[in-house]
């Protein structure tokens, strides 16, 4: 099985959405993972996921019914990277 060389955070789907979001991604190595969700003003509003994790293709929902509509940023860090994306909340 190919692995692919690098860490892949996949596009949230759906975006925009209410209330509920699949977030996927594709670790390269087996490696510690924080996935986590901010406001716009740059508050955590939840962490999702904080462990090291296998090689391979990982997913999750993230549920944010009880967030206000709006603009949201997704953060990945691993040991190596840091990756960022947009979520748009629309009730």
């Amino acid at each position: 099985k190919m692995f692919p060389k690098k860490v892949i955070l996949n596009s949230a789907y759906p975006n925009p959405f209410n209330p509920v979001t699949s977030i996927s991604y594709t670790l390269s190595d087996k490696d510690h993972v924080i996935l986590s969700v901010y406001n716009l003003t740059g508050q955590l509003i939840q962490t999702l996921v904080n462990e090291k994790q296998d090689v391979g293709s990982h997913s999750l929902l993230w549920d944010a019914t009880h967030q206000p509509s709006g603009m949201y940023f997704l953060r990945m860090e691993t040991e190596n990277e840091m990756l960022h994306q947009k979520l748009m909340l629309m009730k």
